[in-house]
């Protein structure tokens, strides 16, 4: 089987080989012989109800500081390929839930990864809320007041943007820090939305956990280490990677997760983990495939392409 596959993504330019997973599912769909083509999400145009992108083929390799070729652009259909991966990074705005609007009128005829639509509707830290015997204590809101009395019952707490990523945003506010008020006002200033507070859990220190699952099933983990004087375990905010094996909690978490994924046409989707709580369900542009790889476990790039073929 030969797919046209298009991956949307940030310029293929910026990404760090080392650790980027859309690079990974490309190596992997090179290597079984489907046709590569790489657009920005810029380049998305619709007109009378179809939608066009201007794409590039796309070759890649796995060599830092030579890692892809890209020819010239040609306007394509994109009804006209077969598989289409969503891959650019959050910030989860109204950008992105555009694009998901123009690719929800393409699929499933060009299968999109994952489910336009279904991204769109599932905010990552939106999504995880469904199951709340199975996350810490948590608050959405804007009300200052709101936080103000989640801290006095809860004590230290983790603040962070709604729709932020890689880290970016996370606050750690002891029980005893006074930067509270401040912060609010800051967060009022720069946010339209909600923000999201949640408990702090103190067995972040032992590490943030990523689990991947394909098609609902766990297939890989990673343990993120924070720096010694960061709260935040992401490796684009200097957290250490390490292998790690599935708990028996962890399992359950993901058997309780594993339908909802399915019935929402999410092939790739990555957890964290902290302890014995999940606090988010990442659906946009999961990582950690090069990482579970490079720690001995699962080819999961080889995962993910089994069953996209299968649907195909």
């Amino acid at each position: 089987m030969s797919l046209k596959v298009a991956v949307q993504m940030d310029h293929i330019s910026t990404v760090n080989i080392a650790g980027d997973t859309s690079f990974a599912l490309s190596l992997e769909a090179q290597r079984r012989g489907h046709k590569l083509y790489h657009y920005t999400p810029d380049r998305l145009t619709m007109q009378d109800g179809r939608v066009f992108a201007r794409i590039e083929e796309m070759e890649v390799r796995d060599v830092k500081g030579d890692h892809y070729t890209l020819g010239e652009p040609v306007r394509t259909d994109l009804s006209e390929i077969d598989v289409i991966l969503l891959r650019q990074d959050p910030p989860f705005d109204m950008n992105y839930i555009t694009t998901t609007h123009m690719l929800e009128r393409i699929h499933p005829k060009t299968l999109v990864v994952n489910d336009p639509a279904w991204v769109r509707n599932s905010p990552e830290k939106i999504f995880v809320t469904e199951f709340p015997d199975l996350m810490p204590e948590t608050l959405i809101t804007k009300d200052p007041r709101e936080v103000m009395e989640f801290r006095e019952k809860y004590g230290d707490i983790i603040v962070k943007p709604l729709y932020g990523n890689g880290g970016a945003g996370i606050f750690h506010l002891p029980e005893a820090d006074r930067n509270l008020s401040s912060l609010l006002e800051m967060f009022g200033q720069m946010f339209r939305e909600p923000f999201i507070v949640q408990r702090y859990l103190k067995d972040v220190r032992k590490g943030d956990k990523r689990i991947i699952l394909i098609d609902g099933e766990p297939v890989g983990a990673i343990n993120r280490v924070p720096a010694e004087h960061d709260a935040r375990s992401n490796m684009h905010a200097g957290g250490r990677a390490e292998p790690t094996e599935l708990t028996e909690r962890e399992r359950e978490i993901c058997a309780r997760i594993g339908p909802s994924l399915r019935e929402r046409g999410f092939i790739l989707v990555g957890i964290d983990v902290i302890g014995d709580y999940m606090t988010e369900i990442n659906v946009t542009s999961p990582t950690g495939v090069r990482e579970v790889k490079r720690f001995g476990g699962a080819d999961i790039a080889a995962l993910f392409w089994d069953a996209v073929e299968a649907k195909r």
